[in-house]
């Protein structure tokens, strides 16, 4: 509970300074302690409580049109990726994990540019290919970034309106895992448990985000999403 408690305290402060990012440090740590099937509940529990902490403290800064349309899009695939994760093989997403923080490494290093979004309307798509992804692995924040930087989303702006967002995702996915009996004791537990901690992280991150460059915490995403994912991948 310790490794965890601190690990997600760092995950939910990188997650308030950088915007995305942060579960890339602490879903390899839940991995290795529970494996893949109880991991990703037990992440949705805390990273749910880290993002209501973010949107309060952004809640002037949301723009609430961004989050209409790619809620529109993401609710009804996230259902079905999340449904696929509870069906698939622990062995074939572990694997599928490493893959993903090797993948979203190397976008976070490439940094694509996306064309300029004048219109909300255009996260609508944008998600639905996030909802399906964010519903079979958690983590993927990374991929819709350049989206909200493209629409002229900058600091509080786009991390309240991110985190609002993932509210709405994140409450999908832990009702389908409630109903495929994925919410039971350690899961339950370890999740709740890693709440104040989230909320601490947050909080700091809140405090930090004027201060702290974001290079500083960029070396440790990719040094962790590295490691880890050559180990998932070629380990299973």
């Amino acid at each position: 509970m310790l490794v965890l408690g601190v690990t997600g305290l760092l995950s939910a402060l990188l997650g308030s300074v950088a915007g995305s990012g942060g579960m890339a440090i602490l879903l390899p740590v839940a991995v290795i302690y529970f494996g893949i099937h109880q991991a990703i509940p037990i992440l949705t529990i805390a990273n749910l409580s880290a993002n209501l902490s973010r949107v309060y403290f952004y809640r002037r800064e949301l723009e609430l049109r961004v989050v209409g349309w790619l809620t529109l899009g993401s609710l009804p695939l996230v259902v079905a990726g999340t449904w696929l994760f509870t069906i698939a093989a622990p062995d074939l997403l572990t694997r599928l994990l490493g893959g993903m923080l090797l993948t979203l490494m190397v976008w976070r290093r490439l940094r694509p540019t996306a064309p300029r979004l004048r219109r909300a309307v255009l996260f609508l798509p944008l998600g639905m290919a996030w909802g399906f992804l964010a519903g079979f692995m958690s983590g993927v924040g990374l991929l819709i970034a350049p989206f909200y930087l493209a629409y002229g989303l900058v600091k509080g702006a786009y991390i309240g309106t991110d985190a609002l967002g993932t509210v709405f995702l994140q409450s999908t996915k832990l009702i389908v895992f409630g109903s495929a009996n994925f919410l039971q004791g350690a899961v339950l537990w370890y999740g709740l448990a890693l709440i104040p901690f989230m909320f601490a992280g947050a909080w700091l991150g809140k405090q930090l985000l004027e201060r702290v460059p974001e290079k500083i915490f960029a070396v440790l995403i990719e040094v962790t999403m590295l490691v880890a994912g050559l180990n998932f991948l070629l380990r299973g």
